[in-house]
């Protein structure tokens, strides 16, 4: 009853509600960051959502666009400056998601919407976690984010999803506050402890 019905319910309302309160840190963000950025203050990319159907996902821009003498973009540790490392420490980029969740690309709590080139490398089981719409937050993300091991936090995923409940997203909203304000398994920098989910399972695949 709550997953199939309320939980939709709920997340346009309290979406909704957060983007009215939330307006003039909104504007002020999006201000700076074209400040900051020296252009667009958004990010946008495509990325698998319920039943693996793409959508635009956005959020604020943490790199800048700058580029070498032959117009190819600099290295992403160059591009990210002390504004963008702010923003990810804060979680304050992922802010702008909240018009997707508004929209009904994606949810509060779910799986986290990864990239669309990691389809293919999903196993059986773990395609279900495209059974339900994807999260600002979820089970793996405030059970070690982008530290824990892929097969981990895919795992944690479809655990989620087969055990969807009014009170465990209750308690996932509130340690995902807690984790925020304590700035704990945030990744500041371009780097994280696991390679890319294709890259990893090309490697698996051809020992």
């Amino acid at each position: 009853m709550y997953a199939k019905y309320i939980k939709r319910i709920m997340d346009f309302i309290l979406s909704l509600s957060a983007i009215v309160v939330l307006s003039p840190l909104l504007m002020s963000l999006t201000i700076i960051g074209g400040i900051k950025m020296k252009g667009n203050p958004f990010f946008t990319q495509e990325r698998p959502g319920r039943r693996e159907k793409v959508f635009k996902l956005i959020k604020f821009r943490t790199m800048t666009n700058a580029k070498d003498k032959d117009g190819t973009l600099l290295p992403d540790e160059v591009r990210l400056n002390g504004y963008g490392k702010f923003l990810r420490s804060t979680s304050l980029d992922e802010l702008p998601e909240l018009f997707n969740i508004c929209k009904g690309d994606m949810s509060i709590i779910g799986p986290r919407p990864l990239l669309v080139q990691y389809l293919p490398y999903y196993t059986e089981i773990e395609k279900h976690r495209h059974d339900v719409r994807p999260g600002l937050s979820g089970l793996a993300q405030v059970n070690g984010r982008n530290l824990v091991k892929w097969d981990q936090r895919l795992a944690m995923d479809v655990e989620y999803v087969n055990n969807i409940t009014f009170m465990g997203d209750v308690q996932i909203i509130f340690k995902t506050i807690k984790k925020v304000f304590a700035k704990e398994d945030i990744a500041t920098d371009t780097l994280t402890v696991e390679p890319y989910l294709d890259e990893e399972r090309k490697v698996k695949v051809s020992i």
